[in-house]
């Protein structure tokens, strides 16, 4: 569907998160190498958790609250908010418990496949219902002043972090669509990017046993 809202920066976002939950799925696989060696070591779940965190707390902080004080009066779109949080807060602790079977040495190598699995059930079901209803209420009833306030908080809460931020979140990304982001951004941006960001990021081993990642 087409919106009014520019919504690229929030697809973008979340392919990045598709995309990490693929490469998780492949390092818990069955008949791998242990995948808790390569969690351990692995850059790339840190950036995931970080990330994820950084992007739900924004939400959390910047759509759903505001989003409830518009919908006054329409309990089927109030209830779709609802359901955006309940999700949140199902995702949450399936990290804290990949964490764990991580740490436990005796039943979490058998726990970890099927923590994976159910994260990616959870998040991928998360996102496409975000996308199919969630999106389309938001373009209704936001204008870009209040949209805009969820991009401010995300990246308040990366911080510093955008060196590593902005090379992950356009990882494997078609290069158009990374020269379409790129090019809303100031050319400082781009020149960091370009000459420092981006090949340090390249330098990284995000998961041990995926070439290439």
């Amino acid at each position: 569907m087409a919106f009014k809202l520019d919504m690229s920066m929030m697809f973008v976002m979340h392919d990045a998160l598709r995309r990490e939950l693929e490469r998780i799925a492949r390092v818990t696989a069955p008949g791998g190498d242990d995948p808790r060696t390569i969690f351990r070591t692995a850059v790339g779940w840190e950036l995931f958790k970080s990330y994820l965190h950084a992007h739900h707390r924004a939400e959390d902080e910047t759509l759903w609250p505001v989003m409830a004080g518009l919908l006054e009066g329409r309990p089927g779109d109030l209830a779709l908010l609802d359901a955006m949080e309940a999700e949140h807060a199902r995702i949450d602790p399936l990290l804290d418990s990949i964490d764990a079977a991580l740490a436990d040495h005796e039943s979490g190598p058998a726990r970890l496949g099927e923590l994976a699995d159910t994260l990616h059930a959870e998040l991928t079901g998360h996102l496409a219902h975000e996308e199919t209803e969630a999106l389309p209420l938001i373009d209704d009833v936001f204008d870009e002043q209040k949209w805009s306030r969820l991009g401010a908080r995300q990246r308040e809460r990366i911080g510093g972090d955008v060196p590593r931020y902005l090379p992950w979140l356009l990882d494997d990304l078609e290069p158009e669509r990374v020269a379409a982001i790129l090019g809303g951004m100031p050319a400082e941006i781009r020149t960091a990017y370009d000459k420092e960001w981006s090949v340090a990021y390249g330098r990284l081993i995000l998961w041990p046993g995926i070439p290439g990642k």
